[in-house]
């Protein structure tokens, strides 16, 4: 049987690894090396003109790295992908070979806010330009779409809300425009959602969330689906037109599915050198062998605190899609069969005071900048996360002033409930 026909929790643990050849170890090691030693000049001459894959230096490529960069492609049904040093570097990654100065993307208001700061702050200094638009009106999405536009991204269930985007729809309207789409999935993981099988172009991971799980590493991947023609327009003329910097190198005509994998390493990882450290790696391989067993129980203990909050006289809201009163619970079938996450909003009556005052009397709950631990984490938004944003688009991200976001770990549920109870004003 192949790798890529075993089941997921025997991916999740095979997938990329092999016994090191050198000493038999059976964990992936820890290549903790900076440059690799050819063979002969030949060797080192075919490397960097890409005529021959190996390792040559650790900005690139390295072992541990790469057998990561094989786990997360096998669990997420792509030809490849890339990692790097967090989800933000990520989410560059993604859009370098597409962008150009004077280039835009179409993007969902309901987003991270540190993305939203990204892609309307950030983006400026290339160039660039994001549009923001509520992806459940699709023609505003479709009417969002001009002749710069180089992608869509979306969030698979969107922080802070938890919302569930239609990737199905989304994807028809990418693929009509000729467009790629690129789905965030941290808060889905590989487990809950394959992006790719809805139609994504592109999926990106801030590793740092559920797939290490632990709260140890910082890290992010691009896995490219590899079904996507550069080649069918001239507007991605970086993997579809020749390369200066290999002698006019054609990377889509060199290297076919592959191509944007390959130019993620060769261009981006050269040039951008926001690469992930060996050590980090090696924490998310060992992190992922558990990955299915610990989404089950984010997803059952997140399904047990939502009801309890739905009952609870102190909240007037809660977003949690596997509520059947959610909007989007119609949703978690096709998108997310195997449960809607572990993130969620609450929205409480007593206002944003009442949310500082709440965050502060929590013990159980961790009050970090993160989401996808073991541990139930919370955060205010509007006053952290989503400080950047004006209250309007606060409000349409899903972080207005009243809400609390939280994240549910995997302890016991009851446990989790009691300290939610003796915390909320």
């Amino acid at each position: 049987m192949s790798e890529e026909q075993q089941g997921f929790d025997t991916r999740q643990i095979h997938a990329g690894a092999q016994p090191d050849p050198a000493t038999g170890a059976r964990q992936v090691p820890i290549y903790q090396t900076t440059a690799y030693q050819f063979r002969d000049s030949a060797h080192a001459a075919a490397l960097f003109g890409l005529q021959e894959v190996g390792f040559i230096y650790s900005r690139l490529t390295n072992p541990t790295i790469a057998a990561l960069q094989d786990r997360i492609a096998q669990l997420e049904g792509g030809a490849g992908a890339v990692c790097c040093s967090s989800g933000h570097a990520a989410q560059i990654m993604a859009l370098f070979p597409l962008m150009m100065p004077g280039c835009n993307i179409v993007a969902s208001t309901r987003l991270y806010g540190g993305t939203l700061t990204q892609f309307t702050q950030t983006f400026k200094r290339f160039g660039w330009s994001a549009k923001l638009v509520d992806f459940d009106d699709t023609d505003a999405v479709k009417a969002a779409i001009d002749d710069n536009t180089r992608a869509i991204f979306c969030e698979t269930i969107a922080n802070p809300g938890g919302y569930i985007t239609d990737l199905d729809a989304i994807a028809a309207i990418a693929n009509d425009a000729g467009i790629p789409l690129i789905v965030d999935n941290t808060t889905a993981t590989p487990y809950l959602c394959n992006p790719i099988d809805h139609g994504a172009t592109l999926v990106v991971h801030s590793l740092t969330k559920y797939m290490t799980g632990n709260g140890t590493v910082t890290g992010g991947v691009v896995v490219d689906s590899g079904k996507f023609d550069w080649s069918a327009s001239d507007k991605f003329p970086s993997l579809s037109q020749p390369e200066p910097a290999y002698h006019g190198l054609n990377f889509h005509e060199t290297f076919g599915p592959a191509a944007f994998t390959f130019h993620g390493i060769a261009i981006g990882l050269r040039d951008l050198g926001m690469t992930m450290n060996p050590q980090g790696a090696h924490y998310t391989l060992m992190g992922i062998e558990t990955l299915s067993l610990r989404m089950q129980k984010h997803v059952a203990n997140a399904q047990a605190v939502a009801e309890w909050a739905a009952k609870d006289d102190r909240i007037s809201e809660v977003t949690y899609p596997g509520l059947t009163a959610s909007p989007y619970h119609d949703r978690i079938s096709r998108i997310v069969p195997k449960g809607a996450g572990a993130l969620f909003t609450i929205r409480l009556k007593g206002g944003y005071d009442a949310c500082v005052a709440s965050v502060s009397n929590m013990k159980l709950f961790s009050h970090v900048a993160n989401l996808g631990d073991a541990r139930s984490l919370v955060i205010h938004p509007a006053s952290t996360t989503h400080s950047q944003l004006t209250e309007d688009e606060q409000i349409k991200s899903g972080a207005a002033p009243d809400v609390l976001r939280l994240s549910i770990g995997i302890e016991d549920a009851k446990d989790i409930i009691a300290d939610l109870d003796q915390a909320l004003i």
